[in-house]
This record gives C-alpha cells, structure tokens and sequence, in this order.
C-alpha cells in the first residue's frame, strides 16, 4: 500500500472521529466512575466488536446483514435497551455515601465493562456495511487484498484506541479534581452518559 494512500486514509478516519459518538460517551463516564485503569476494558470490548465488524466485511458478510433487516432491528434496540437501563441504573445508585467509598471498592466488574463497551458498539451492525464501504476506497486491486486490509483495519483499531484512552483520560483528570462529594454528580453525569450514548444510536436507527 503506498504512504500516500495510507496517508489519506488516516486523514478520513480521523474526520469520522472527530465528533464523540456513543463509544466515547460510554468510555467517559466509566472512566469517570470506575476509573481510568478499569474503563480499559470497556475500550477493549469497543475495539473487540470493531475488529469482528471488519473481519465480517472483509469475508464478504456485508451483503447478508443489510439484507437482514430484523436482525439489524434487533441488534439495535437491544443495545439501546441495555445503555438506558445502565444510565438509569447508575443515577439511581448515586448516592453521597456511595460517593465518597467509590474508589474503595468495584463497582462493576471487568467483564461488566467489557461487555457494556462491546454492546455498544456492536449495537451498530451496519458498521459492517460502512467498513465495506469505507475500505476498497483505499486497497489497490493491482495488490494482494488481505494484507491490505490488515494495515487498514489495524490502523483504524489503533485510532480508535488512541481516541478512546484520550477520551478516558480527560474523564478521569476531571474526576481526580473533585472533592469527594462532587463524585455524586460525576457518576450521574456518567449515568446521564449513557443514556445519550442510548439515543444517539437510536436516532440513528431511526434515521437509516
């Protein structure tokens, strides 16, 4: 692949980035409550569901989920259910005892964080179909086609990465400024987060 081409392509996905969408939304508020360390994960289970979006597009599968439109429909809700009842949920359990103990213990678990960045992101299947699109804009048919596609999808995942931790750790910055009874309103911010994160992607479905 040429510099110049890869080069461009850089250039394009750091335009897609530019405005924080539900992943980012979700990555600030558990790296608000839970921590910077910990919202890791949430950013894994984000990148994990990117990664098996781009292997569906690169295997041809693009076609066969955008003619599925239940199983779109399904998908989408689902995740948007999901981010709602956690917002609510977390609103709910603000408290100013909880507040002040919240670094002393777990709030949610590593495989809670992951699932939750993973859903959110795999609440948007037409991620596929915008990968497929996105990627033949920049791959020479003049040269082998998986290699290829590595270096785009490996880019984009380290990007993605990259913007999340940025994301996390601006969330977690202000979160350590706080005093301790103020985190109430951070982890209700985050809760508020998520049901954003929830609408956003509902009016997305709604608008394709």
């Amino acid at each position: 692949m040429p510099f110049a081409t890869w080069i461009l392509y850089v250039l394009t996905v750091l335009a897609l980035m530019s405005t924080p969408g539900p992943s980012q939304l979700l990555m600030m508020s558990n790296s608000g409550v839970y921590g910077f360390r910990r919202s890791l994960m949430t950013a894994a289970g984000d990148l994990s569901a990117n990664a098996l979006q781009m292997l569906g597009a690169g295997f041809g599968l693009a076609a066969v989920i955008a003619a599925s439109a239940t199983a779109l429909t399904v998908i989408k809700w689902g995740g948007v259910v999901y981010l709602i009842w956690l917002g609510l949920r977390m609103i709910r359990r603000a408290k100013p005892e909880a507040g002040v103990r919240l670094d002393k213990r777990q709030t949610a678990s590593l495989r809670s964080l992951w699932l939750q960045g993973f859903l959110t992101s795999a609440a948007n299947p037409k991620a596929v179909v915008f990968f497929a699109a996105l990627f033949p804009q920049f791959i020479s048919h003049d040269a082998a086609f998986w290699p290829q596609f590595l270096i785009l999808s490996g880019t984009y995942i380290v990007m993605d990465g990259l913007f999340l931790s940025a994301y996390g750790l601006g969330s977690s910055w202000v979160l350590r400024r706080f005093k301790s009874g103020a985190r109430v309103w951070v982890e209700r911010l985050g809760g508020s987060f998520m049901i954003v994160a929830a609408i956003l992607l509902g009016l997305k479905s709604i608008a394709r």
